[in-house]
């Protein structure tokens, strides 16, 4: 087995257990950003295809984009489309490493390129979903709800400091 074989086999086989622990997703939210990007592929594909059958050149330079923009989802969110590709697995592992703002970034900014190109609804409708799917990674950047108790806590905590300014201010005017 070369060295070229063993990075691909080390990259094709990343720990889901280390990856997930360190970015706080759930399983299943992770599910849904994976499965929002899949779709979000289909849907550039088949608006990038149906953009690029005009005469207008920013249409077809949008559809063009497009379609490159559900290559590198499929790329990214799952492999397994592109098996035909050598590297798919490196690439997904690696993009697996980023962290989930990076994503969201990234896919963001490949969903707005398009309709920066060519304002139509097609480009519209077919980048929203690749959008949503940069969404979905941003949420999941901003963490976790707290819970109500610390909320409660902290809430107590403004008002009883409040309280003492108050306190603090009338008997200041009143000496």
């Amino acid at each position: 087995m070369s060295s070229q074989d063993e990075q691909f086999q080390a990259a094709a086989a990343p720990d889901p257990a280390a990856s997930s622990a360190e970015d706080g997703m759930t399983w299943w939210y992770r599910w849904l950003c994976r499965m929002a990007g899949v779709i979000g592929g289909m849907s550039c594909a088949f608006a990038g295809l149906w953009n690029c059958v005009t005469i207008n050149p920013l249409n077809i330079a949008a559809g063009v984009w497009m379609m490159l923009n559900a290559f590198v989802l499929f790329l990214c969110e799952a492999p397994f489309c592109c098996q035909f590709i050598e590297f798919a697995n490196a690439v997904s592992a690696r993009a697996d490493k980023l962290r989930a703002w990076q994503k969201a970034a990234f896919y963001c900014g490949m969903a707005v390129f398009p309709v920066m190109l060519s304002l139509t609804l097609t480009t519209l409708f077919g980048n929203a979903i690749a959008f949503a799917t940069g969404v979905l990674y941003g949420l999941s950047a901003l963490g976790k709800k707290g819970d109500a108790i610390s909320y409660a806590r902290i809430h107590q905590q403004q008002k009883q400091m409040d309280e003492e300014k108050l306190t603090g201010d009338l008997e200041g005017q009143a000496i």
